[in-house]
């Protein structure tokens, strides 16, 4: 039985993968330009089976090697069963400028969202927004979390620097 639900809820995710990939918009990605990296760590949840929120502690790191301290919150919408001991999501940051300026993700970003764990798990999060709504994080974040969890909805993250 419990290797049934596992197959299901694995076939699920993937199929919500494949989903994120394609929601992608093509012609984005072509006219922008890799700006770094994000990287959050995520606090612990516990999912409220129609949403759940996480604080997040963020650090960009641009490719000149400058870096930038966020901390915000994410949040989901949707399926969220289960309970994580937090994590670590990355990020490649995409924006229609050669540079951005510092502070330039601070704001509100929204998209897609799905999380699978059993023990340890994986997620994506196709996320779009920042100061003018000008920065795109590259479709799928590489998530890592410890947890027994199955998420799949909308996501709303909100980062502002920190001083």
């Amino acid at each position: 039985m419990f290797q049934r639900t596992r197959a299901a809820a694995c076939l699920v995710f993937a199929s919500t993968l494949v989903a994120l990939a394609a929601a992608s918009p093509a012609s984005a990605q072509s006219n922008t330009v890799r700006q770094g990296v994000l990287t959050c760590r995520t606090s612990a949840s516990v999912g409220l089976v129609i949403g759940s929120r996480q604080r997040l502690a963020c650090q960009f790191k641009s490719e000149t090697g400058r870096t930038q301290d966020y901390v915000g919150t994410i949040g989901r919408l949707g399926l969220d069963l289960g309970v994580t001991a937090g994590g670590v999501m990355a990020w490649v940051v995409l924006a229609s400028t050669p540079t951005i300026p510092s502070g330039a993700l601070a704001g509100e970003f929204v998209g897609a969202s799905g999380d699978i764990s059993v023990g340890v798990g994986v997620g994506a999060n196709l996320l779009g927004g920042g100061t003018r709504k000008s920065v795109s994080l590259q479709p799928l974040s590489v998530e890592g979390q410890v947890g027994v969890n199955l998420a799949l909805g909308v996501a709303r993250m909100k980062l502002q620097p920190v001083s």
